[in-house]
């Protein structure tokens, strides 16, 4: 019998996944390995892992990658894209490790332009260090750090990096995507290859943002929260196109 579908090469053939049922990081990552198979650059790809559950991409994963120091992975990345121009290096962080205190790194990466590519998991909370608040947590969404839900007056607003890094110039390209269908996962899957090949091409900074969810954190069942994305996430994060350059 024919084979017409199969385990990228990837991910590790003899790990299972270990995230959390209704978290959608195992659904990014399996893409990015399909994507990394079908442009046969699993041999020339660097990814530099934020912290957290970002983190935890390194356990299946099967081409070579480091973890940067938290809020550095841009820095990192700029340092081995620079000493390697040929390598196609991506960082893969979440919104407290790109968003809050990477927030200058990944910002002033973006300002110059560097021919990297950022995955950005946005799932608007802390994940594995106890569900604190994110730069990215919605108002009235509740966290440990924000019982009562988050506060405008208190917390600051909900920040948008797609829209923040749009005001930049050296930008190429910025998407912001979801895997909440079976229609955003193959958008999802374009955004990610457009992004790579931008970077082959030399042509500069590309960043997709993923909306993902978090149903542990965010307390609900994983229909719950896949409800709660579509209906709250979505809503303050709208997916599409934010700047293409191409």
């Amino acid at each position: 019998m024919e084979k017409i579908y199969a385990r990228t090469k990837g991910l590790r053939p003899d790990v299972v996944s270990g995230f959390c049922p209704g978290c959608m990081h195992s659904t990014v990552i399996k893409l990015i390995g399909e994507v990394l198979e079908e442009m046969n650059q699993m041999d020339n790809a660097v990814a530099v892992l934020g912290i957290g559950c970002c983190g935890l991409h390194m356990e299946y994963m099967s081409y070579d990658n480091v973890t940067a120091p938290h809020g550095r992975a841009c820095a990192v990345a700029t340092g081995i894209k620079r000493a390697n121009s040929k390598s196609l290096v991506y960082t893969y962080q979440g919104d407290g490790d790109f968003a809050s205190i990477g927030l200058g790194e990944s910002v002033s990466a973006a300002n110059r332009g560097e021919n990297i590519t950022v995955i950005f998991i946005n799932n608007g909370i802390y994940g594995m260090t106890g569900g604190q608040m994110a730069p990215t947590t919605l108002l009235g969404m509740k966290a440990s750090t924000a019982p009562k839900g988050r506060i405008a007056e208190e917390h600051g607003y909900p920040m948008h990096m797609c829209e923040i890094l749009n005001q930049l110039t050296a930008p190429y390209y910025l998407e912001r995507t979801s895997c909440n269908t079976p229609q955003n996962v193959l958008k999802t899957r374009k955004a990610i290859k457009k992004a790579f090949q931008n970077q082959l091409d030399g042509k500069g900074f590309s960043m997709v943002e993923i909306v993902t969810s978090c149903p542990t954190n965010w307390g609900l069942d994983t229909m719950k929260s896949l409800d709660y994305l579509n209906e709250k996430m979505l809503t303050e994060y709208p997916l599409g196109v934010i700047r293409d350059n191409g």
